[in-house]
């Protein structure tokens, strides 16, 4: 199905996720240990029946705005870019990636979705404030964080527990000052 872009950006566009992306390749990617390295997902066997479960609650909530990430050239669905947990009173909202096509990989893809999906959110959705964690051994993540101006607000000491291990977790925010 043919779907319209919802932001044209210069390498992707970003569309609603919609259930015709619940494929094969999609569920692999949070089964992928790579994919997966800095993120909560890969603890579990992720499966069609929870993507499909997944992409049926954000058509039915106003709290997630999941947009998939695609390829200009190819037109290849090769990720995701959210704005979560949206608080609408406090006009707050966390943000995550996940760039599922390694290929894809150090290619500025990640950089450009994040730009998109920020401005969005403060001009478009009118936030005041958008946040984001990750581990602190995530440095493409925390590169992305730091080149769109949000500012490190503080370490999470243990926060994720992921392979047998705890890890600590950089809290970054920005707020909207137009």
């Amino acid at each position: 199905m043919y779907m319209r872009s919802f932001i044209e950006g210069t390498q992707i566009d970003l569309r609603p996720l919609t259930m015709d992306d619940v494929k094969e390749g999609y569920v692999n990617w949070f089964n992928d240990s790579a994919v997966c390295a800095f993120n909560r997902h890969h603890a579990f066997p992720y499966t069609e029946a929870l993507a499909r479960q997944y992409v049926e609650g954000l058509q039915t909530g106003n709290q997630n705005l999941v947009l998939a990430i695609i390829d200009k050239a190819s037109g290849r669905h090769i990720g995701n870019v959210s704005l979560q947990a949206i608080d609408w009173m406090s006009r707050n909202a966390e943000f995550a990636i996940i760039l599922g096509e390694r290929e894809w990989w150090g290619k500025g893809i990640g950089a450009e979705a994040s730009k998109m999906m920020v401005e969005h959110g403060f001009k478009v959705l009118n936030l005041h404030r958008i946040y984001c964690f990750t581990p602190t051994a995530n440095v493409p993540m925390r590169k992305i964080a730091e080149r769109l101006g949000f500012e490190e607000e503080g370490i999470q000491k243990e926060a994720l527990y992921k392979d047998g291990m705890f890890h600590d977790v950089v809290a970054y925010g920005l707020i909207n000052k137009q």
